[in-house]
């Protein structure tokens, strides 16, 4: 017999508008899996390698901005979620993970599949639940849907996040012959209204007075979801001189009148003609290293915009939290009478204008090697799309290329190469829209569990960049000097994508040279009922010796320029 609070909890998610369930085959969390996927209005999905359904999970909650369920049988499947969960945590994504337990008296009794559970997310998760392991009390069964309320509205209240709720489970596991589920009995149902934090007028005039104060402001967007009101906002911002906007990929932030190719400006100026005396920032992390270090180095004072939630002192300048929607605070700078000095926003945009036109040019005309294979890429990717970025190199590379039109995405939370095809698999089943991810082959080759199930994914379309090596270590300093460097940091392997391609049913296109890409990409973007991979090989040396001459190259043009 199923109990009735498992299948209460299974209703209150349905209930509070949680829909998808991700499920990895277990016995016990039978009760769980066979409760989820009974319930007329939750979609289930089964995904075997519990770390790849972790970060399919997240993959949809991420696009879907509502949790989306987690559940897994006891043992080391829930230490599977571990790397995801984190990823969450840290990027902020709402997820509700369910791990069945062995009942607390089994502990630490050699009892087959059972480990210490409680709590096993340590401090990256919002908050863990201990699940009531039995229900002779009207107090126990108030508790448990208490718990389950609680779960759900933490995990959507800002910052959005994980939670964990660990469930003991006693034997007998499934139903008896024709048990039926009650879903529909009264439950207690605790909503949480939307709030929004507001500055008062006081502070709103204080505000405006110390921006006076400023005269080189620069805002720095971090990782978030595309906003058009905000991006609006921030071009007003930039076009009216009140700021100069420095935007990385991630943050989808990237308009006409940001800056987006910093990470090649820095190292060919003066800094002290382009240092901020004030920086804003919203969102979470950046990518360029460059101007983490830049920003750090300038001394400026550094206001951070959230309307909750701890704020990291990324730029080692924190003075003032803002606790304010994003939107709220921009609209302020946009009323403030405050200019900053024209000079110094001249000098970033035209160093930005002239940075873009120099990429082209230098793109155009340089060797083939992965770099050039994304820059073709970029260049037919369907303007309606969303384009997932493995860590490592290829986040990078399309960061040093400026902006795009397409949402990015990419798991900058930990930074990890983990999950990145199981992350843009989440994606897919939450969208029609292409679905590109962009790869190294150590990231793709780590994930090949994200295809192993029985879902339709024909809008994926993935690009992997294979020169059979972590080619990340070539261009950091340490590594690249170091004689160990191919066996140990590089890990040079020999696998390719085609039999992968022909286990999952990809179709799968391999090429070498540049025309070979370029009639790849002809027909990749047209509809088809297979995803899609294209191979791109190259050399890691070179593709470090390519690298190191387009840098060079731009470095030289800003040099002309001056």
């Amino acid at each position: 017999m199923i109990i009735q609070p498992i299948i209460d909890l299974v209703a209150i998610c349905a209930r509070k508008d949680v829909k998808n369930v991700i499920l990895s085959p277990g016995s016990r969390c039978a009760p769980l899996t066979l409760a989820f996927a009974r319930h007329p209005d939750i979609h289930c999905r089964s995904i075997s390698d519990e770390r790849s359904a972790a970060f399919v999970a997240l993959g949809m909650a991420q696009q879907l901005k509502k949790p989306v369920v987690l559940v897994c049988s006891s043992g080391t499947a829930a230490l599977n979620y571990a790397p995801a969960v984190a990823e969450a945590y840290f990027q902020q994504i709402p997820l509700v993970v369910i791990t069945a337990d062995r009942p607390p008296e089994w502990i630490d009794q050699w009892d087959g599949q059972t480990i210490r559970q409680q709590n096993i997310y340590g401090r990256h998760i919002k908050q863990s639940f201990d699940f009531p392991d039995h229900f002779g009390h009207t107090d126990i069964v108030w508790h448990a849907h208490r718990i389950g309320n609680e779960a759900i509205n933490i995990a959507s209240n800002f910052p959005e996040g994980p939670v964990h709720i660990n469930i003991p489970i006693r034997e007998p596991f499934y139903p008896e012959d024709l048990e039926e589920f009650d879903f529909n009995r009264p439950i207690p149902i605790v909503n949480k209204l939307d709030t929004c934090t507001k500055l008062s007028s006081e502070s709103v005039v204080k505000l405006k007075n110390e921006l006076e104060r400023f005269h080189r402001i620069v805002i720095i967007p971090g990782q978030q979801a595309p906003d058009q009101s905000i991006l609006g906002l921030l071009n007003q911002l930039a076009s009216q001189q009140k700021a100069v906007v420095i935007s990385d990929t991630i943050s989808n932030m990237q308009a006409g009148n940001t800056i987006t190719h910093h990470d090649q400006i820095l190292p060919a100026v003066d800094h002290a003609a382009f240092s901020p005396d004030l920086i804003i920032s919203f969102g979470k992390s950046i990518i360029s290293k460059p101007l983490k270090n830049f920003l750090r180095s300038s001394g400026a004072e550094h206001w951070h915009i959230q309307p909750a939630g701890y704020s990291p002192d990324t730029y080692q300048g924190l003075v003032k939290i803002i606790p304010s929607s994003v939107k709220d605070t921009l609209e302020l700078l946009v009323q403030s009478t405050h200019k900053i000095d024209e000079a110094f926003h001249h000098r970033w945009y035209h160093a930005d204008k002239r940075m873009e036109k120099a990429i082209q040019n230098v793109m155009e005309q340089g060797d083939f090697g992965e770099w050039k294979a994304i820059y073709r890429v970029l260049q037919q990717l369907p303007q309606q799309s969303k384009l997932h970025l493995a860590n490592s190199m290829a986040v990078r590379y399309v960061n040093f290329l400026g902006a795009r039109p397409q949402e990015i995405i990419c798991n900058r939370g930990t930074s990890g190469i983990d999950g990145s095809n199981s992350t843009a698999v989440g994606c897919t089943f939450t969208t029609k829209e292409f679905v590109t991810l962009i790869t190294g082959d150590m990231a793709f080759f780590y994930d090949r569990n994200a295809f192993w199930n029985n879902y339709t994914t024909n809008n994926l379309r993935i690009i992997l960049l294979n020169n059979h090596a972590g080619g990340i270590f070539r261009i950091i300093k340490g590594p690249s000097q170091q004689p160990e460097l191919k066996e140990f940091f590089e890990t040079t392997q020999s696998l390719n994508a085609e039999n992968l391609a022909k286990d999952f049913e990809f179709d799968y296109t391999a090429v070498k040279t540049e025309k070979e890409l370029n009639d790849g990409l002809l027909g990749f973007y047209a509809p088809s009922i297979r995803p899609k991979i294209i191979e791109v090989f190259s050399d890691s040396t070179k593709n470090a010796a390519i690298l190191s001459k387009v840098k060079s190259a731009l470095k030289g043009f800003m040099d002309v320029e001056k």
